[in-house]
């Protein structure tokens, strides 16, 4: 599972037009990439990096600012670009094993104490955002 973790002013998805999810003020983006052999250990993992990692202003993880956290799934962290000109994505996870994993990393959080927004599994979304630094973060738990 990979976590790209955005530091940011204000966050927002919209689809269709609609804003479905946001963060206004300080926070973070959390873009969620699923590989085939994810499971629980590592929406644990990810979840605790998100919750506990000292990523805000002032050294501060978002448990310690209240900050709010937007949940985005996003399959693109798993394309390889090492041959050719075109992305493949055989290492990201089909959605029917992909949602159930990006949906459990936010009732994990939720259940640490985060206040998460998301966005829409599997939709054309649009992300609007506010880098803070920018400051930009990939959790991996393939590295460790």
């Amino acid at each position: 599972m990979r976590a790209l973790l955005q530091r940011v002013d204000s966050a927002r998805v919209v689809v269709a037009g609609d804003v479905v999810g946001e963060v206004s003020g300080e926070g973070l983006l959390a873009l969620i990439g699923v590989t085939h052999d994810d499971g629980a250990a590592e929406v644990a993992h990810v979840a605790r990096k998100i919750a506990h990692l000292r990523l805000l202003r002032g050294e501060r993880s978002v448990l310690d600012a209240g900050a709010d956290v937007l949940v985005v799934s996003q399959f693109t962290l798993y394309g390889d670009v090492r041959k050719g000109r075109r992305p493949t994505w055989s290492a990201a996870a089909p959605g029917d094993v992909a949602q159930p994993l990006v949906d459990a990393v936010v009732t994990a959080l939720r259940e640490l104490g985060v206040t998460v927004a998301t966005g829409v599994f599997g939709a054309d979304m649009r992300v609007d955002l506010t880098n803070d630094g920018p400051t930009t973060i990939l959790v991996d738990t393939a590295a460790g």
